[in-house]
């Protein structure tokens, strides 16, 4: 894979903040980027605007270093860092993709970056007890290895060809069998009448019919017609089968 090239923008605000930013640098490169800041590449004589100008447009990355002064100077449009803003905004510099554009955060008490990056999402390293980690995400996020990765999109579970449909009138018909059992064991065995299981199942009597109906099918029960409003249903062996292999009875 090809290293990413990453170009760091910053204001020389105090000494120490300049080995901030070179320690940074550093340790990118032993991270596998290949880091660039005017510390290593420039020097007395070099032209200032050709060396932003070609850094800023090879880069793969730009990083901005956010201090107070630093945003205040590219809000104004002051030095080095003014210029750079100028160079990433402008439209002149068609190679130049914003979206490009890391902001760090290197500030105590605010968290601010300059106007034409404050819809971005920034890295905050005003914390020492935090660097690891936000060094952790910053390399991440250059390499385009996130930490946690998005699961791929699963099968719909309501397809035939991924998962069978839960069977409804199965589980209607252990209700009904459960009802049916209660009752029979009332009756001592005796032929069960539709209208007592219907009690014992709390359903309606046209579902109930229809689960009946159901059982009858399965050979779970059989009936015969007392009259033209009463039936009586007996249970047959796949029906007691039925009932043990579902825990109704034990």
């Amino acid at each position: 894979m090809a290293i990413p090239k990453v170009f760091i923008s910053y204001s020389h605000d105090t000494q120490q903040h300049k080995s901030w930013v070179l320690d940074l640098a550093t340790r990118l490169r032993h991270n596998g980027i290949d880091a660039v800041i005017d510390q290593w590449e420039l020097h007395p004589g070099d032209d200032l605007a050709l060396f932003m100008e070609k850094h800023l447009t090879e880069a793969n990355i730009v990083i901005m270093v956010c201090t107070q002064k630093y945003v205040n100077k590219a809000n104004k449009g002051i030095g080095g860092v003014g210029y750079e803003k100028m160079i990433v905004t402008s439209d002149f510099m068609s190679n130049i993709d914003s979206s490009k554009v890391i902001p760090i955060i290197r500030q105590r008490g605010s968290y601010t970056v300059p106007n034409f990056l404050s819809t971005k999402k920034f890295i905050n390293f005003s914390r020492k007890d935090d660097f690891e980690f936000n060094f952790d995400e910053l390399v991440r996020t250059i390499h385009k290895a996130p930490l946690i990765n998005k699961p791929e999109v699963g099968s719909n579970p309501y397809t035939n060809e991924s998962v069978e449909q839960p069977n409804r009138m199965n589980d209607s018909l252990i209700e009904f069998m459960t009802a049916y059992a209660r009752v029979y064991e009332e009756y001592k065995g005796e032929p069960v009448d539709l209208l007592d299981i219907c009690r014992k199942f709390d359903k309606s009597l046209i579902l109930t019919e229809l689960l009946a109906k159901e059982a009858v099918q399965r050979n779970l029960l059989s009936f015969v017609r007392i009259d033209e409003e009463e039936w009586k249903y007996f249970l047959e062996d796949e029906g007691r089968l039925f009932v043990v292999e579902n825990q109704i009875v034990s």
